[in-house]
């Protein structure tokens, strides 16, 4: 059996990227995943390839009411939600000065608002399982400066995990957050943008960026049992870039 075996599991952003890597990891150990994305192309193809046991749902994290139709769904499909994986977000390069308000509020909408939504709208259907784990995608960058926009809404999120973590313990549904480093992912590996990974690579205590494998490994172990007496607290997965 695997580690997540007949777990409901709903993963975010999962239609490509560290979320599709997380979806197939929590499919390969046995859980009911429902994968949600705006890409409905990718999407629906991914959990085509896993089989009956994965379900795609179109899905815009921003939305109140996507959110109440995605547990629905899944309840409908699978049963009481057990496992929550907040993955959805974006970035910008734009600087302070060059950020325009439309902007920032789109940056807080999705990396945000949706973490907000989603563990208000999946706590219900937890408490049906008599027990849940949640878990909040930050970064090192909700630990440590960067980009503006981006950094405040990871320091939100470790914050809001927090704040959740402490309310719902007592409902047997724990809350951690996930901060990783730089991931080599399809997205940043291509182009330029592979030659400046690869220069901030040398400066990475552990001489490399992160495979996104790696980062699921740890949401595997926050998913299960095995994390039990873990919430509230803040995984760091960046290969000792904040240690320095």
């Amino acid at each position: 059996m695997g580690r997540l075996q007949d777990k409901v599991v709903i993963v975010t952003g999962a239609a490509q990227g560290m979320g599709e890597t997380h979806a197939r990891k929590c499919f390969e150990q046995g859980a009911k995943v429902v994968l949600t994305d705006i890409n409905e192309e990718k999407g629906q193809a991914l959990a085509a390839s896993l089989g009956e046991n994965a379900l795609f749902i179109k899905h815009d994290v921003t939305s109140e009411e996507d959110w109440l139709n995605v547990v629905k769904t899944t309840e409908d499909k699978f049963g009481p939600i057990n496992v929550l994986v907040n993955n959805a977000g974006i970035t910008m390069a734009k600087s302070l000065l060059d950020m325009s308000l439309e902007d920032y509020r789109r940056i807080l909408d999705i990396n945000q608002v949706s973490v907000f939504l989603g563990m208000k709208s999946v706590v219900p259907s937890m408490k049906k399982a008599d027990n849940g784990s949640i878990i909040n995608i930050s970064s090192i960058n909700g630990l440590v400066g960067g980009a503006i926009g981006y950094t405040d809404s990871k320091f939100a999120v470790r914050g809001m995990t927090k704040a959740a973590a402490l309310e719902l313990a007592g409902s047997g549904i724990r809350v951690n957050s996930v901060h990783p480093g730089v991931i080599a992912t399809p997205m940043i590996m291509q182009g330029d943008t592979k030659d400046a990974v690869e220069k901030i690579a040398k400066s990475i205590p552990l001489q490399r960026v992160a495979q996104p494998e790696e980062v699921s490994n740890l949401i595997l172990f926050l998913a299960s049992d095995d994390s039990s007496y873990s919430t509230g607290s803040e995984f760091v997965v960046d290969g000792g870039m904040t240690a320095q």
